[in-house]
């Protein structure tokens, strides 16, 4: 499904600009969509998961305590309490991998670095989703990626 929405709706322009994504838009979000969605963002939490005990030692031995991996949601920028995967097809519903060391407390909602994978910008006449293209990219690769990058700042 992710490769048919690709071709279907990104020109080349975007595609060259930016192929980690499906832009969905607004007609083509259904039931079918979302079950995509809630697949990523679960296969997005065993990342984070797995890849946030694997690094953590890595991450104190740079004196960057307290890593934390995890995927975040908001809807228009509120990240409440009970939101799940299950509201993904709300306008401005966003889901990201987000990354954060340092300090960071549950009860802060910034993180140092994110990595998107859904997100559902309703505009003003018409919405468009941004889906990360699992089909075309490794998202655990991606998120080691960023998390190498850290490690290697400062």
């Amino acid at each position: 499904m992710f490769n048919k929405l690709k071709k279907l709706f990104m020109d080349k322009q975007d595609q060259e600009t930016n192929d980690k994504y499906i832009l969905v838009p607004e007609n083509e979000i259904s039931e079918t969509l979302k079950r995509d969605i809630v697949r990523l963002e679960e296969v997005g939490e065993a990342y984070c998961k797995s890849l946030q005990h694997k690094y953590r030692n890595k991450f104190e031995r740079e004196d960057k305590q307290n890593l934390k991996i995890w995927v975040c949601r908001d809807i228009d920028g509120d990240q409440l309490p009970n939101l799940s995967s299950e509201q993904c097809l709300e306008k401005e519903y966003r889901s990201q991998v987000g990354i954060n060391f340092d300090g960071f407390t549950d009860e802060e909602d910034a993180y140092v670095h994110y990595i998107q994978l859904w997100y559902y910008f309703s505009g003003y006449f018409k919405g468009t989703g941004t889906l990360y293209d699992l089909s075309q990219n490794h998202l655990e690769a991606d998120i080691e990626e960023k998390l190498e990058e850290l490690l290697n700042q400062l």
